[in-house]
């Protein structure tokens, strides 16, 4: 039988630099680009992106549409079209609103309408300008991030269920019977306390996260920098998993016994390899460069399940105050190439991120 795993020395040999690699290596053989966008059509295409309404955290007032507009800017000499996310500080009085009316507070996110696995994401992104390059108080992001709740009876909830085979009593998040599975990766997340010269790179999987910081070599100065990541997954056989303690559900073997460590799957799907054989569909590693300069790789609780790519600017209480009417941050195009590595997970986190408030802020039911 074909060998299902990646070994460490072939991820070198088909794009995956070591950590002490300074250039970006050649995309993979294989490798489909599948969202090529420079905003050349002058508006934000609805069947590639949607505009988020949403409050998230504390002390802010969420993200809204009304925050984003294509505009003219200069890159690299030229007048390009680019896509411009405004955050409103502080001191913010304008006519546009967030959560509940409030005007102080609010950014601007764009997600896309595509789920993306392993593969290579590319943005060209400017943050601020020359004049004030580090905004204190907001948070320039890019991230990929998928989810899904998966709820049953409370009375049921501290245990497996046949009928419902991708509940997970771990996975209870906000009340007794409410399973979620998170895939999320930052890269990078700025602004943490105003902190701009070592941004987070975190990874989120499922209700774990681990979080990291690394120099980005000086890229919060006001102009444009092409920020590059390579995400990877490869399947990670598992022993002592017999047919029995699985069920099979949406093209995925789910775990159905508490007698299998948890910390040895993390709440992910399980892939079949023969009678009582299994492996565990597992993220790689996430690999960041900025302007082709290594940043840094996070090798610990990475995704394997696919998200969308969300790009954008908003002000958690977290980034502290933001002293100042509008900033934004500018995007000028997005490449996405998608590699289909063994361990991609894909149509289990599917859902486009749902809005929780009306164009007048009030909480939608």
């Amino acid at each position: 039988m074909k060998s299902l795993f990646l070994p460490i020395s072939a991820l070198f040999l088909i794009g995956m630099p070591s950590p002490a690699a300074e250039a970006i290596p050649q995309v993979p053989e294989g490798a489909k680009l599948v969202l090529d966008e420079d905003w050349s059509s002058g508006r934000i295409d609805p069947e590639r992106w949607y505009a988020l309404r949403k409050q998230w955290g504390q002390g802010n007032a969420g993200v809204v549409p009304e925050n984003l507009a294509i505009v003219k800017d200069t890159v690299a000499g030229s007048s390009k079209n680019v896509l411009r996310c405004t955050a409103n500080g502080d001191q913010y009085d304008g006519s546009i609103v967030g959560q509940r009316g409030k005007k102080k507070r609010v950014g601007g996110v764009l997600v896309s309408k595509q789920h993306f696995a392993s593969g290579r994401f590319e943005v060209v992104l400017k943050i601020g300008d020359r004049k004030n390059p580090k905004p204190q108080g907001m948070v320039p992001a890019i991230w990929t991030y998928g989810y899904r709740l998966v709820r049953v009876a409370e009375d049921l909830s501290d245990n497996f269920i046949a009928k419902q085979p991708l509940y997970h009593p771990y996975l209870q998040e906000w009340g007794k019977g409410m399973a979620f599975y998170w895939s999320e990766i930052d890269f990078p997340e700025f602004g943490k306390a105003g902190e701009y010269a070592r941004p987070m790179y975190n990874t989120f999987l499922n209700k774990q996260k681990h979080s990291t910081t690394f120099d980005v070599h000086g890229a919060a100065d006001g102009g444009y920098h092409t920020y590059t990541t390579e995400w990877r997954t490869h399947l990670v056989p598992i022993d002592g998993v017999k047919d029995s303690q699985v069920a099979e559900a949406e093209g995925f073997a789910w775990v159905q016994d508490k007698a299998i460590p948890y910390e040895k799957y993390w709440g992910a799907p399980l892939k079949k390899l023969g009678a009582d054989q299994y492996a565990v569909y597992s993220g790689l590693s996430a690999t960041h460069w900025i302007d082709g300069k290594y940043v840094g790789t996070n090798t610990e609780l990475v995704p394997a399940m696919s998200g969308q790519l969300n790009l954008g600017v908003w002000l958690p209480e977290w980034a502290g105050a933001a002293p100042w009417r509008s900033m934004s941050i500018s995007i000028a195009s997005v490449k996405v190439w998608q590699y289909g590595d063994p361990g991609d997970v894909r149509g289990i986190l599917n859902e486009d991120i749902r809005d929780n408030f009306d164009e007048a802020g009030q909480p939608l039911k």
